[in-house]
């Protein structure tokens, strides 16, 4: 006579994802889509938010993209002399600036480890 307990499932980024888009089509109801996969709405409305502010994101799919690059005026003006120098051994010396306006400034330096600097990356894209 006891209260039958739901056991909780877990659903993948994928599952997740699938359904969301559910939702997202015109005419869709989000309180349909949560009772036919067994979900509570307020639920299914979490999932929509992470999914618009992008931390809803498939590990395996995740998107790969371009991003702008300039070359400051100090860039330019090492460039030019290594062109001047096109005989002359190259140096292993030099270093990448990387800034993402209002969110980082990273520097990174010859010989750095590569590891560390995917780290440091994957890091921000959270």
């Amino acid at each position: 006579m006891g209260i039958e307990r739901r056991r909780r499932r877990r659903r993948s980024v994928a599952e997740k994802l699938q359904i969301v888009r559910l939702t997202m089509e015109p005419g869709a109801s989000v309180a349909e889509i949560a009772r036919a996969h067994e979900l509570n709405a307020n639920q299914l409305f979490k999932w929509r938010r992470l999914f618009e502010k992008g931390h809803l994101i498939d590990a395996g799919a995740r998107p790969t993209g371009l991003i702008p690059v300039t070359i400051s005026a100090d860039a330019e003006a090492g460039l030019e002399s290594a062109d001047a120098a096109a005989g002359a051994p190259s140096s292993s010396g030099g270093a990448i600036h990387i800034e993402l306006p209002g969110r980082a400034m990273i520097s990174v330096e010859s010989g750095v480890d590569p590891v560390l600097v995917r780290c440091v990356l994957e890091s921000l894209r959270q």
